[in-house]
């Protein structure tokens, strides 16, 4: 792997780690005492309350079937089927949230336990991984386009953090290939 590829890997899962600690609203589907580790207490939780967590601290409680993404906060196959077919009927880049891709990213684990569980059907999960992908693919076609040139700051507001992060690559890429051939 070149400097190139590891530089955007590691300030990719940087970003990845920042959308770990924001928070996300749970509702409890089953009674637990809770537990202490290292000084921090988790729980108790009661069935039918809602909870708001570190993302990375509710992903156990979530596995292990006592906590449930709150549905204002889910993303689902048919969320993911709206953004991208806003994404592909829009010619520029929808603005989002920063860390809207890494939700998506992160919640398809759900989307996969609930196939794994039996509650969703596999054909949901397909749905899923296919949408997501028409999304990733369709923005970051508009950003190639757009790392072609100057980024304005409409273009900008935009992006997500991790679109950032390969914009700059992208353009600072583009600008070496051209300059080489227009130089002696």
């Amino acid at each position: 792997m070149n400097k190139v590829e590891e530089d955007l890997l590691e300030n990719l899962m940087r970003v990845n780690f920042i959308f770990k600690n924001e928070d996300l609203y749970a509702e409890c589907i089953k009674d637990y005492e809770g537990f202490s580790l290292i000084g921090e207490k988790f729980g108790p939780f009661e069935r039918g309350k809602k909870y708001k967590l570190k993302l990375f601290e509710a992903l156990p409680f979530i596995e292990n079937n006592i906590l449930t993404v709150a549905p204002n906060a889910k993303c689902d196959n048919i969320d993911v089927q709206r953004y991208a077919i806003n994404e592909r009927d829009e010619s520029r880049l929808i603005p989002e949230k920063d860390f809207f891709l890494n939700k998506l990213k992160e919640f398809k684990r759900f989307m996969e336990k609930d196939v794994k569980d039996g509650t969703k059907p596999r054909n949901f999960l397909d749905n899923y991984n296919s949408y997501l992908s028409d999304i990733i693919d369709s923005r970051l076609l508009k950003l190639l386009k757009l790392s072609k040139s100057e980024l304005s700051l409409d273009d900008e507001r935009r992006l997500t953090d991790p679109e950032k992060l390969l914009w700059n690559h992208f353009n600072h890429l583009i600008k070496t290939w051209k300059n080489f051939f227009f130089n002696i």
